[in-house]
């Protein structure tokens, strides 16, 4: 929603800019300057990126435009199953979650956070750890260095749609000066012309340096920014996960490994101590009342 305000804002700013200075928005519309700017873009677009990045921005951009999921209900979420799984191994042992993280859509405990199950990422991210937790063959040192390499492969995979479309908001001035320029080129075509024929054929030319600018600064470059932004949440959230975990292996108790966690998140979804207390008590009490009545 954010982002259509922000557009309609963009156009109705220069739109009404130019008529209150006199402008006529007829000029404005020269659909052929769409077709030759738009089209160079989707092009070198296509040309400059990989099949699997192609479909990769496509789908991150599709997600722009819909609310981010990495809010603070997710995080608490991700926090309190955290705990319920690190409470469980203190008192059962690692074993004891064997079967839960080797099948985690049929697993009991991961049902009741249906929001972690919906997130492949964070999920597999979570279980892939706790196995190697639990086989024993690595110490904590080699899994957090392992943490930290996947989380950065991981920026590194997210950073090319923001690249790919970043390229696109760079070259759609460079592609408005082409279509500026071909519609010179017609116009000297027909310098025989009169004078006000000629000048409203340069009129026509220059839309396409306005439009290229537009939809570059104004459409496609803020794309790239927002998009930025999300994928530094969904960094954050594999990052409160890996805090977590280490300092489990560090043999702190659950209560503090998962402060460890809060501390990690941004301010502005951070959830206060009490807050969170308060909902793991919520949600222990939950589970409580559905056992009785099972």
């Amino acid at each position: 929603m954010l982002i259509i305000i922000g557009y309609i804002v963009v156009v109705a700013s220069a739109l009404l800019g130019y008529v209150l200075s006199g402008g006529y928005l007829a000029v404005l519309f020269q659909p052929l300057e769409f077709l030759i700017i738009g089209g160079s873009a989707i092009g070198a677009f296509i040309v400059s990126n990989e099949k699997k990045v192609i479909k990769t921005t496509l789908n991150a951009l599709k997600q722009l435009f819909k609310p981010s999921s990495f809010n603070k209900t997710l995080y608490l979420t991700l926090i309190n199953l955290m705990y319920t799984i690190l409470t469980k191994i203190r008192q059962n042992g690692s074993l004891s979650i064997e079967t839960d993280i080797d099948n985690p859509q049929e697993s009991e405990l991961f049902k009741q956070y249906p929001l972690i199950l919906a997130n492949s990422r964070i999920l597999d991210f979570i279980t892939d750890y706790l196995r190697l937790i639990i086989s024993g063959n690595m110490d904590v040192y080699e899994i957090e260095a392992l943490m930290s390499e996947e989380i950065e492969t991981f920026v590194h995979e997210l950073e090319k749609p923001v690249s790919a479309i970043s390229s696109i908001g760079d070259g759609l001035p460079a592609f408005g000066i082409v279509a500026a320029v071909m519609g010179v080129i017609n116009t000297l075509a027909q310098a025989d012309r009169p004078a006000s024929e000629l000048g409203e054929l340069i009129a026509h030319a220059m839309v396409g340096t306005f439009l290229g600018i537009l939809l570059a600064y104004g459409f496609i470059s803020p794309l790239a920014a927002l998009l930025k932004q999300r994928n530094a949440d969904s960094v954050k959230i594999l990052e409160c996960a890996k805090v977590i975990l280490i300092a489990s292996m560090h043999d702190y108790a659950p209560q503090i490994c998962i402060e460890f966690g809060r501390k990690m998140i941004f301010s502005d979804e951070r959830p206060s101590f009490f807050e969170l207390e308060k909902y793991i008590q919520e949600v222990k009490d939950k589970n409580t009342n559905q056992n009785q009545n099972n």
